[in-house]
């Protein structure tokens, strides 16, 4: 999983499916206060789905990392945030994800999240070409388990497929960038 969230990725591949089998909706669409991005709602009769940058790392259940910033794209514009909402009487999903950087080591960074993570259960630790620093029983259907990562990055997992708090970090020249992500999905029978 790559933890690389933008929101108009997010909105450009989502938007158009949900519109799709959607009808009798109601579409708002709002520039964000710096008018550098927007806010799409698009309520039905039989679900909703709402995307923003709005997202607050309270959100993912983690703290920001002492004196970390928010990561900035090239462009100096931040399209790293994500929140985005679907609900519906079949599924629901929520997804927030903010990215930070920091000059300090990853090493600093993972020992400070491993930390923080523990209280949502073991901390499942995923290297690129998806190896685990912890064994994890695959037979457990709700368990995580390391997905295929790419590049230099590494995750710190805890929760459950369902509802998971995942840390990913990278390197960068001085220190590093990480990306908080809290991933709830329920299905016909729960509640987010």
């Amino acid at each position: 999983m790559n933890c690389e969230f933008s929101i108009r990725r997010t909105a450009i591949m989502v938007l158009p499916v949900m519109a799709l089998l959607f009808s009798a909706c109601n579409v708002d669409v709002q520039k964000t206060a710096d008018d550098k991005g927007k806010n799409v709602k698009i309520d039905t009769p039989i679900g909703r789905l709402h995307v923003s940058e709005d997202a607050d790392a309270s959100e993912t259940g983690l703290p920001v990392y002492p004196g970390a910033r928010p990561s900035k794209e090239e462009n100096d514009q931040n399209h790293n945030n994500a929140n985005v909402n679907i609900a519906t009487g079949f599924f629901g999903l929520k997804v927030v994800a903010l990215s930070y950087e920091s000059d300090d080591s990853i090493e600093q960074v993972k020992q400070f999240y491993m930390g923080k993570l523990k209280k949502y259960g073991n901390v499942l630790q995923c290297r690129s070409g998806g190896t685990a620093a912890n064994y994890h029983d695959d037979s457990k259907d709700d368990e995580l388990t390391c997905e295929q990562n790419t590049g230099n990055n590494f995750e710190l997992k805890a929760g459950s497929k369902n509802n998971q708090h995942i840390v990913s970090i990278e390197p960068r020249a001085k220190g590093c960038k990480f990306t908080l992500v809290y991933v709830q999905m329920r299905g016909k029978d729960t509640t987010i």
